[in-house]
């Protein structure tokens, strides 16, 4: 059994067990999170597929960190006019293990 859930405007396959990085919900780590945008449901090979959600299905999990990923350098420049930028970036996120979908 799995699902397709959107949250942070991506969609994620999910399994139970699963363990998935998603971007940062509010919550410290041991909160129960739900998610109620499931896009599909496969159950044994009966897929259900919603127009864009499925009612009446959700996903629970767990959050198991908060955290921040690793720094990326974000460095602009033009060649031959002496201009030069250089930034850094930490994306935060949460890692939420997957306990049921219900459908």
């Amino acid at each position: 059994m799995y699902a397709v859930i959107k949250t942070g405007g991506k969609q994620y396959k999910v399994e139970p067990g699963d363990v998935v990085t998603i971007e940062r919900l509010e919550g410290d780590a041991g909160d129960a999170v739900k998610f109620d945008e499931v896009l599909l449901v496969d159950s044994d090979g009966a897929t259900r597929i919603g127009t864009p959600n499925l009612d009446g299905a959700s996903v629970s999990g767990t959050i198991v960190e908060q955290g921040r990923a690793r720094k990326v350098i974000v460095f602009k420049f033009r060649r031959r006019k002496n201009y030069k930028k250089k930034n850094g970036h930490r994306q935060y996120f949460t890692r939420v293990q997957i306990d049921q979908i219900s459908a």
